[in-house]
């Protein structure tokens, strides 16, 4: 398996897990960035890390735009997969969100905002 990938495993996709995340997860913003998190514990135990992507339909009517953005976000985390599993941990469930009106102007941006919110959690 490529160390840059992003397989299905990985990917955060049962409504029971989403569910479990919002009731018990904790919030974390960093500029344009927030995301949602959770430790794997005894009991709700998760394999491996998962993570999943949203973008609001309240600020992005288009679903273009949205999807360029989910598109941003994966890659960011496809990219500094190292970075985010030394931050969040190898058993955690994970989900990002874009939380502003502007659209970013490149993947740069987003990057930054996500190796911003890496940093700013393993320093927590």
């Amino acid at each position: 398996m490529k160390i840059n990938s992003f397989p299905t495993h990985e990917k955060l996709k049962r409504k029971s897990e989403i569910d479990h995340l919002f009731k018990k997860g904790k919030w974390l913003t960093v500029d344009n960035i927030r995301v949602i998190h959770i430790k794997s514990t005894d009991s709700f135990s998760v394999p491996n890390h998962r993570v999943g992507v949203s973008v609001g339909k309240k600020f992005f009517k288009k679903a273009v735009d949205r999807n360029r953005i989910k598109r941003l976000l994966r890659e960011s985390y496809r990219l500094n997969k190292a970075i985010y599993l030394e931050a969040f941990k190898e058993r955690s469930i994970v989900m990002l969100f874009w939380a502003s009106k502007e659209m970013p102007e490149n993947f740069s941006v987003v990057e930054k905002q996500f190796l911003n919110l890496c940093k700013k959690k393993s320093e927590s």
